[in-house]
């Protein structure tokens, strides 16, 4: 017949407790390990927003490609296509890529010019997300674009003409940050990094490394 153990009564739930009590402190049992913090999350005010200029557009005198190949001025010249072909290579799922997969994307809205080298140079990595692209602000109605794009799931990827980034910027409180060019330098293969953390943007300017001659 086994023993009965040591101690009981009053005694022994005191000492039961006393050894019991920096477990209950701790909220786990003897059976289940403590789990590790969760690390930081972004908050409710928290944004990244990215920005590139449309590819390359064709020389003055010469043409550009549509959709369907025929020549058009206002479309992107061949070394702006092989830009939008390579530009999902910098987002996931692509390996080895070295930005965050955007959630949302924007373009230049309208038929010509700008806004349709502005599609056709995120056709290709829309398709490739699997995300629409969402042209429905025109270039100068940058408030009414950062307006929506705060509001959009994050990341967000906006492609735009190069003489509106600025009021763009502006739009999103963050022309003030330190080191932000006042223009768009004469380039094709960059990205602006926009990142808003409690409260306060950051940036960061991005070498895209597509195509061979960039930067």
């Amino acid at each position: 017949m086994p023993h009965a153990p040591a101690g009981s009564g009053p005694r022994r739930r005191a000492v039961l407790a006393a050894a019991l009590a920096p477990l209950a402190v701790a909220g786990c049992s003897a059976e289940e390990p403590a789990r590790p913090a969760p690390g930081p999350q972004a908050g409710p005010g928290d944004a990244l927003i990215m920005v590139i200029r449309h590819a390359e557009k064709p020389y003055a005198g010469d043409s550009g490609w549509d959709e369907e190949g025929e020549d058009d001025p206002g479309s992107l010249a061949g070394r702006g296509w092989r830009r939008a072909d390579e530009l999902p290579r910098l987002f996931p799922p692509a390996r080895g890529s070295s930005l965050p997969r955007p959630a949302t994307v924007f373009a230049a809205g309208g038929r010509a010019g700008a806004p349709a080298r502005c599609k056709q140079t995120v056709a290709a990595l829309a398709t490739a997300l699997r995300t629409p692209v969402r042209a429905e602000f025109a270039v100068g109605a940058e408030p009414a674009l950062v307006h929506a794009a705060l509001r959009a799931p994050m990341p967000v990827l906006v492609c735009w003409e190069h003489s509106g980034i600025p009021r763009l910027v502006r739009a999103l409180g963050a022309h003030q940050v330190l080191g932000v060019p006042a223009a768009w330098p004469d380039r094709h293969d960059l990205v602006w990094t926009f990142t808003r953390r409690q409260g306060r943007w950051s940036f960061r300017e991005i070498p895209q490394h597509l195509l061979s001659g960039d930067a």
